[in-house]
């Protein structure tokens, strides 16, 4: 049981660094239209923040900080969720697609962020975790 909750641990850091990458060649298209600069710097920052507030809470030094850095963590993959609404809305179509599959992984992603958080917090989860948003 322990070998898979630690391979789940670093299979989940793969897919946040994957997913930071993702934005980050995304952006570089996005980054084309001088207008959409400021989206692309707010992109970068929150996709990057979710799978770096995971990391640093790997070295907290109590479970009340650990529980605060994935906190952290879902608000920016929430944020991204906007900066993405964003972009899809301002930039060229023919990115659409590409940024409803970045879409989809930042809420797959911020479901198991929130679900580690209540779990963490001793709480059951009868809810939904996250509202999704169609883009």
């Amino acid at each position: 049981m322990q070998n898979d909750k630690e391979k789940f641990k670093k299979d989940f850091i793969k897919r946040l660094i994957k997913f930071s990458l993702s934005i980050i060649i995304l952006c570089r298209e996005i980054r084309k239209d001088p207008v959409l600069w400021a989206i692309v710097d707010q992109l970068i920052r929150s996709a990057t923040s979710v799978g770096a507030n995971v990391m640093e809470a790997k070295s907290s030094s109590s479970k009340r900080d650990y529980i605060k850095f994935f906190e952290i963590a879902l608000k920016s993959a929430n944020e991204t969720k906007y900066w993405l609404i964003l972009a899809k809305e301002a930039s060229n179509n023919n990115l659409n697609s590409q940024i409803q599959k970045l879409s989809q992984e930042v809420t797959e992603i911020a479901n198991i962020i929130a679900s580690s958080v209540l779990t963490l917090k001793g709480k059951k989860l009868f809810c939904i975790l996250i509202c999704h948003f169609d883009i």
